[in-house]
C-alpha cells in the first residue's frame, strides 16, 4: 500500500498492511520561515517513514494580523507567546475586519502548504492546521472574552462571523495550494472554558461553517479536540472523518470512544509529561526518556484497544520535539504489529 492508499483505508475502517501513523511535532525553530519549516516537516516525514503530513504552524499565526502582538523565541520548546492582545475593549470586536488570509502571516501558512505540496511530490497526504473561531477569539482577546460573551453576545458572534469568513477564506487558498484535509482544531469544547449550553451558541454553529467550506472537497479531516473535560460528543458529531483528542489522560479512552463514534480515531500515544499526586512532573515524556521496549508496548496496547481497525496512530496534541530518535524509530516500528493482514499472517503461520 502506498501512504495515500494506507491513509484511506483506515478512514473506512479496511485492512491495512500496517497501522497509518505520524509523530507530528512543532519545529519552532524553524517556525517563521515557511520554506525552511516545509523542508524541515517533509525531511522528517521521510526519515521515518511516516504516513502523512501534519503541517506546524505556530499556534498564534491566526491572530497576528489583527493586531496581537507576538514575542518569538525561534528556540527548540520555545513557542511564540503573546505580548499584548489585540482586544483591550468590547469597541475592539466591532474594529475586526475579515481578511483575505492570503497576505500577512495568514499568507506565510498558506507558502507553508505550498511548498510542501511542491517538495513532498505527491509521496505524502498533508492536512493544513487551523483552529476553530472561538478558539481564535480567545487567542485574540485572552480571559476577557469570558465576560464579554456574557455581557454583549450580540457583539462576540458579530466578530465570530469575521473571524469564521477569515477562516474560510485560508481554508479556500490552501484547498488550490492542494491540501489534502484540514486538523481543525478547537482549544474551546472544553468544561473548563465554557458550559455545553454555551459551546452550543458559540462555538458549533461557527466550526460547523468552517468544516462544510471544506469537506466534500478534501478526503482528510480531522478534528481535534484540545485540553481535559472535553465536549467529546459535540465534536464526534461534526461532519469530519477522523477524531483527535488526548485519549491517554483524558477521557474517553480510544476503545470508549470506538462505542461514541464509527469515526477513524487519531491518537494512542501519551505526548504529556507524567505526574505524581503532588501534580509534580516525575517523566518529561514517554517519547523522550522511555525505553524502546516501553514504547513498543504503549503503541501496541493503542492497538489492541481499538483490534487496529479505524485507528491512525499519533500523539494526542503535538509530541515533545525533544523526542529521542530511537523511540520515534520504537513508534513506526509497533505500527507493523497488530494491523489485521499482520496479525492475520501471523496466525496463519
Amino acid at each position: 500500500m502506498n501512504r495515500f492508499e494506507r491513509i484511506k483505508a483506515a478512514l473506512n475502517f479496511e485492512d491495512v498492511d500496517r497501522i497509518p501513523v505520524n509523530l507530528w511535532m512543532h519545529f519552532s525553530a524553524y517556525d517563521q520561515n515557511p520554506k525552511l519549516l516545509a523542508e524541515k516537516q517533509v525531511a522528517y516525514a521521510r526519515k521515518y517513514d511516516f504516513d502523512f503530513i501534519k503541517l506546524a504552524p505556530f499556534g498564534l499565526y491566526g491572530v497576528e494580523d489583527w493586531g496581537v502582538e507576538i514575542e518569538y523565541f525561534n528556540k527548540i520548546n520555545r513557542p511564540p507567546a503573546v505580548k499584548q492582545y489585540a482586544i483591550e475593549s468590547i469597541d475592539d470586536w466591532t474594529r475586526l475586519e475579515v481578511l483575505p488570509a492570503i497576505y500577512g502571516t495568514y499568507g506565510k501558512q498558506l507558502q507553508l502548504s505550498q511548498h510542501v505540496a511542491k517538495l513532498s511530490k505527491g509521496e505524502f497526504p498533508f492536512v493544513q492546521t487551523i483552529f476553530s473561531p472561538l478558539t481564535t477569539a480567545h487567542k485574540l482577546a485572552g480571559d476577557r472574552l469570558f465576560l464579554d460573551i456574557r455581557e454583549n453576545p450580540a457583539i462576540i458572534k458579530q466578530a465570530l462571523d469575521i473571524i469564521t469568513e477569515t477562516t474560510i477564506n485560508f481554508v479556500k487558498a490552501n484547498i488550490e495550494a492542494g491540501v489534502s484535509g484540514f486538523f481543525f482544531a478547537t482549544k474551546s469544547a472544553t468544561r473548563d472554558l465554557f458550559t455545553e449550553t454555551e459551546y452550543k451558541e458559540f462555538g458549533v454553529p461557527y466550526d460547523l461553517k468552517v468544516i462544510h467550506s471544506y469537506n466534500k472537497q478534501t478526503f482528510f479531516n480531522i478534528a481535534h479536540i484540545h485540553g481535559p473535560n472535553n465536549l467529546f460528543h459535540l465534536i464526534a458529531a461534526y461532519p469530519v472523518n477522523c477524531l483527535n483528542w488526548h485519549d491517554r489522560w483524558v477521557s474517553p479512552s480510544l476503545a470508549e470512544a470506538r462505542k461514541i463514534t464509527d469515526k477513524c480515531l487519531l491518537g494512542g500515544i501519551r505526548e504529556v509529561p507524567y505526574f505524581d499526586e503532588h501534580n509534580r512532573i516525575i517523566r518529561k515524556s514517554l517519547l523522550v526518556d522511555g525505553s524502546v521496549n516501553e514504547v513498543e508496548n504503549h503503541v501496541r496496547e493503542a492497538i489492541r484497544e481499538v483490534d487496529g481497525k479505524g485507528l491512525i496512530l499519533g500523539p494526542g496534541c503535538v509530541a515533545d520535539q525533544e523526542a529521542s530518535e530511537k523511540n520515534i524509530y520504537a513508534v513506526r516500528r509497533a505500527s507493523v504489529f497488530g494491523s489485521p493482514k499482520v496479525v492475520t499472517e501471523a496466525t496463519t503461520a
